[in-house]
C-alpha cells in the first residue's frame, strides 16, 4: 500500500530531488536546506510548527552553542599551549609524528568544534614540517582525519553524534549520554591513527621540504613554479612609455602583469603602485605570461585611418543601434556585461551602458548591472526584434541613431584600424589577439577585398590589409606602440634577491572555514586596495595558476601566494578571513584567559555527566560564561558560529520528520530489509552503516544523518534490533568522512596547503574508512548489543 499513497511519493520525490542539488551544487546547500523546509510546509506534509522545529532542536542549539565554547578555547590559547607543547615531545621520526598529530588533533576534537581544531593546528603542522624532513602533504591529510577520528569519541564531539541522540529522545528513547560514544570512539582512534601512521602514510604524496627562512621562501617559489612566468622588462631611453604612469602605458590593465619591484638608481620599489610614474633606465621584474605580452607588442604595427566616413556609414546601413532596459527581474542584474558571452546569447554588441546620467563605454566588465540600466547595444533588425521578445529586458523609449550616438558621444569611440599587408598578425584569431581582453575593444565589423562582414566571430583570422571597425580608445592604440619600445630579458635570477629582504616577503595562506569571503572574486576582493599585498599565485586541484586571476573565484581549500612588505603580511595573519601558513612573524598567543576557558568547559562537562543539566542548555550557560569572561567578544561568538550548517541541519529536520510521519521512512526501511532481511540482522545493519558511508562523498554529513535516522529506527522497530546500536554504526559512517575533500570542511581546508587532488583522498581514505567498518564489525556488539538495551550509566 505504500507505494500508492500519495504523501509517501511526495517526500520521497522532495528527497530525491534535495539530493540532486546537493550533488550538483548548483544552489547552496544551506539554501536547498531551506526549500526543503518551504516545499514540506507549503504542500502540508508538515504543520507550519514542525516545519521550524528545527531551529529550536536541541541538537541544532547544542551545535551553535559548541561553535562558540571552541572559539573562546582557541582564543583564550588553552588548545594552541597543548598542541604546541605535545607535538615538541614528538620527536622527528614521520610515524611518531603522524601519530601525535593525529592523537593530539583527536583529542582536542572530542570537546572542540573539528573544523576548528583543524584551522587552529594547520599553520603549527605546517610550521613542524617546515622545521623537520617531513613534507607538509605527509602530516595535513593525518590532521583531518585525526580530527574526524576524535569527533567520534564524545557526543559533542560532531554534529552527527548529537543529531542521532535528538532523534532518539524525539522518537521516546533515552538519548546517548555525553560520553556513551567514548570507548568505542577511543578504539576507532586508537586503531585509525596506528593504521595511518604505520600503514597508510605511504599512500600520501611527498615533495621536499626546505628548512631555513630563505629555503622555504625558494620552495614556495619553486612549488608554484613563479620562474615560468617571471621576466623583467627595462624602460629604453626617450621612450613613448617615458613620464607616463603604469596604468597608463597599460602593464598592469592591457598586459596583463603583476610589478613586483621597480628598480630604479639603484635603489627598489616593491610593489609599486599604478601611478607611479616611469623614467628612462627603469627596470622591472614582472610576473605574467609572456606569449601574451608579445603577442599584444605585435599590434604595435596597426594604425588608424584617420578619415573612413565611408565604412562607418556602411556599418550603419547594415546594423542598427537600439537602446535596452535591464529588467527587474532579470537574470543580468548584479552581473558584470561579459561581452563574449552576451554576443554569443543575444547576437548584439553591447557599446555603453546608461544609468541616469551616468554613461560607461569602457570597461564595462568592472560594472554590475542594475534593474532599470539601459544597454547601447548594435544589432541587425531580426536580432533586435528578439531583444524586444526577451524577457531580460523591459521595453525603452525608442531613439533615431543619430540621436543616440549624440547621447553617448559615440563618434570619437568608433574608429578603424588598418592591419599591414605584411604583419605578424596574419593567421591569428581575434582571441589569440586578445585584442578586446587588453583594451575592452570591440570588433564591430572587418572590411576585407571589398566586402564588408559585420560583427565577426571571435575565431575568425585576422589578414594582411585587413581593414578592423573596433569601439574603444584611439589613445590605447598609442599605448601599443610604448609597449612595442619597451625592452624584455627573460632572465630574472639577477634580481630575484628582493623576495629574500624585509621589504618583500611571501607568504601562503588559505581561507577560514568560517570566511564570508569564499566565493568571490579575486578582483572584487582587491588585495592591492584592501591589504596593501600582490596575489600572484593560487593553488587548487594539485596544481598552481597563476594567471588570469582576476577572473578566478576564491574557495574553501585554495591555497593563496601573497607578496608585499613585511607589515602588511603580518597584519593579514590577525585578519579572521584568513589562515596564515607561512607566518612572517610568531604570533605570541595571549594565555591569561586560558585558566578560565578550561574551567569552563569542564563544568560543561560535569554538569552533563551528572545529569544536571540538558546538554543544550550546559552548552548555552558554558558559551555564555565565555563571553562574560572575556574569553571571546560577542562579535566574535557570532562569528564562530558556522551559520550555513546550522541553516542546513534546521531546514533538514523537518524532512525527517516527514519521512516518519508520512510512512516514507517504513517504506524505505521495508525496502532494505526485503533486499538483506534473509541474510542476517547483521547484514541489515552493514547495509545501513555502508549506505551511510558511501553517501558521506555527496551529502552533507548533518543532512545525511537527519535522512538515515527515521530509516534506521524504523528498520530496528521492524526487525526487533537495539535502535542504539543502529544509530551508534550510522552516527559513526557519517562521521568518519575520509574519502572525499568534500565530505567535511576539514578535509577541505587541508586540500589546498598540502597540494592534494581529490584521488588523494581516495587512496588513503578508502582503506582507512574499511578500517573503521572492521573495528565497527568486531567491537559494537560487545559494546552496544544488537538485542540489548541502553546500558545503565
Amino acid at each position: 500500500m505504500f507505494d500508492t499513497d500519495p504523501d509517501i511519493i511526495l517526500v520521497l520525490s522532495i528527497l530525491g530531488i534535495s539530493l540532486v542539488l546537493f550533488v550538483t551544487e548548483r544552489i547552496r546547500m544551506d539554501v536547498v536546506s531551506l526549500l526543503v523546509l518551504c516545499a514540506l510546509a507549503l504542500s502540508g506534509l508538515v504543520s507550519p510548527a514542525d516545519a521550524f522545529s528545527g531551529f529550536s532542536n536541541p541538537a541544532v542549539i547544542t551545535v551553535w552553542a559548541m561553535f562558540i565554547l571552541s572559539d573562546g578555547l582557541s582564543r583564550a590559547g588553552i588548545a594552541d599551549v597543548i598542541g604546541r607543547s605535545v607535538l615538541r615531545v614528538a620527536g622527528q621520526g614521520e610515524a611518531r609524528m603522524i601519530a601525535v598529530i593525529m592523537l593530539v588533533s583527536g583529542g582536542l576534537s572530542g570537546f572542540m568544534n573539528n573544523i576548528g581544531v583543524a584551522a587552529l593546528m594547520l599553520p603549527v603542522v605546517i610550521d613542524i614540517a617546515r622545521r623537520s624532513d617531513i613534507p607538509a602533504p605527509r602530516l595535513l591529510m593525518p590532521l583531518a582525519y585525526g580530527t574526524l577520528l576524535g569527533g567520534l569519541t564524545t557526543m559533542v564531539g560532531t554534529p552527527p553524534n548529537l543529531l542521532v541522540s535528538g532523534a532518539l529522545r524525539d522518537a521516546g528513547l533515552q538519548p546517548f549520554g555525553l560520553f556513551d560514544f567514548t570507548p568505542l570512539g577511543l578504539v576507532i582512534l586508537a586503531v585509525g591513527t596506528a593504521f595511518v601512521a604505520f600503514f597508510g602514510r605511504h599512500l600520501l604524496p611527498s615533495t621536499p621540504v626546505k628548512k631555513d627562512g630563505i629555503g622555504d621562501r625558494r620552495y614556495l617559489r619553486d612549488q608554484y613554479g613563479l620562474l615560468d612566468r617571471m621576466f623583467m622588462v627595462r624602460v629604453p631611453l626617450d621612450a613613448v612609455s617615458s613620464s607616463k604612469t603604469i596604468h597608463e602605458v597599460g602593464l598592469t590593465r592591457a598586459a596583463g602583469l603583476i610589478i613586483i619591484a621597480l628598480i630604479r638608481d639603484g635603489q627598489t620599489m616593491t610593489l609599486p603602485s599604478p601611478a607611479t610614474r616611469l623614467r628612462s633606465g627603469d627596470l622591472m621584474l614582472v610576473q605574467g605570461r609572456s606569449d601574451r605580452f608579445e603577442a599584444l607588442r605585435k599590434w604595435s604595427e596597426l594604425t588608424i585611418e584617420r578619415e573612413s566616413p565611408v565604412l562607418k556609414e556602411r556599418l550603419s546601413e547594415q546594423l542598427e543601434l537600439r537602446e535596452v532596459q535591464v529588467a527587474e527581474d532579470a537574470s543580468l542584474v548584479g552581473e558584470p556585461v561579459r561581452h563574449r558571452e552576451f554576443r554569443d546569447r543575444y547576437s548584439v554588441n553591447v557599446l555603453a551602458i546608461r544609468r541616469g546620467a551616468e554613461v560607461w563605454r569602457t570597461e564595462l566588465s568592472a560594472v554590475a548591472l542594475h534593474p532599470g540600466d539601459h544597454l547601447l547595444v548594435q544589432c541587425s533588425e531580426a536580432d533586435a526584434e528578439a531583444l524586444d521578445r526577451s524577457r531580460e529586458f523591459a521595453a525603452a523609449a525608442r531613439v533615431t541613431n543619430e540621436d543616440l550616438e549624440e547621447l553617448y558621444d559615440l563618434q570619437s569611440r568608433v574608429f578603424v584600424i588598418h592591419v599591414p599587408k605584411e604583419s605578424e598578425l596574419e593567421g591569428l584569431s581575434m582571441s589569440e589577439t586578445r585584442l578586446a581582453d587588453a583594451f575592452d575593444f570591440r570588433l564591430l565589423a572587418i572590411f576585407r577585398d571589398g566586402k564588408l562582414e559585420v560583427m565577426p566571430g571571435s575565431d575568425t583570422r585576422v589578414q594582411g590589409a585587413d581593414l578592423l571597425i573596433v569601439q574603444g580608445r584611439q589613445e590605447d592604440v598609442d599605448m601599443l606602440r610604448g609597449l612595442q619600445e619597451l625592452r624584455v630579458q627573460y632572465d630574472p635570477s639577477s634580481h630575484l634577491d628582493v623576495f629574500d629582504s624585509d621589504a618583500l616577503q611571501m607568504v601562503e595562506t588559505t581561507l577560514h572555514p568560517h570566511s564570508q569571503l569564499a566565493g568571490r572574486s579575486v578582483a572584487e576582493l582587491d588585495f592591492r586596495g584592501r591589504y596593501q599585498l600582490e596575489l600572484i599565485a593560487i593553488w587548487r586541484n594539485g596544481r598552481p595558476y597563476r594567471s588570469d586571476l582576476g577572473l578566478m573565484d576564491v574557495e574553501l581549500g585554495d591555497a593563496l601566494l601573497l607578496v608585499g612588505p613585511r607589515e602588511r603580511l603580518a597584519a593579514l595573519e590577525r585578519d579572521p578571513d584568513f589562515i596564515v601558513l607561512t607566518p612572517v612573524a610568531t604570533t605570541l598567543v595571549d594565555a591569561s584567559k586560558a585558566p578560565v576557558a578550561a574551567l569552563i568547559m569542564v563544568a560543561v562537562v560535569i554538569l552533563v555527566l551528572l545529569e544536571w543539566l540538558p546538554i543544550s542548555i550546559a552548552a548555552v550557560s558554558g558559551a555564555t560564561a565565555m563571553v562574560l569572561t572575556r574569553c571571546l567578544s560577542m562579535e566574535d561568538a557570532y562569528r564562530a558560529i558556522e551559520w550555513r550548517s546550522i541553516f542546513l541541519i534546521a531546514g533538514m529536520l523537518p524532512l525527517g520528520v516527514a519521512m516518519s510521519d508520512t510512512g516514507a521512512a517504513a517504506f524505505v526501511a521495508n525496502a532494505v530489509m526485503n533486499s538483506l532481511g534473509d541474510y542476517g540482522p547483521w547484514v541489515v545493519l552493514l547495509g545501513l552503516y555502508g549506505v551511510t558511508a558511501a553517501a558521506t562523498m555527496i551529502v552533507p554529513t548533518a543532512a545525511l544523518v537527519v535522512l538515515m535516522a527515521p530509516i534506521v529506527l524504523t528498520a530496528s522497530s521492524e526487525m526487533g534490533l537495539s535502535p542504539y546500536a543502529s544509530m551508534m554504526a550510522v552516527a559513526i559512517a557519517a562521521s568518519a568522512s575520509f574519502t572525499s575533500p568534500i565530505s567535511h570542511p576539514a578535509n577541505v581546508l587541508v586540500m589546498g596547503p598540502g597540494g592534494y587532488r581529490f584521488v588523494d583522498y581516495l587512496k588513503l581514505g578508502v582503506p582507512l574508512t574499511l578500517v573503521v567498518f572492521g573495528v565497527i564489525y568486531f567491537l559494537l556488539p560487545l559494546f552496544w548489543p544488537l538485542d540489548g538495551e541502553m546500558p545503565v550509566r
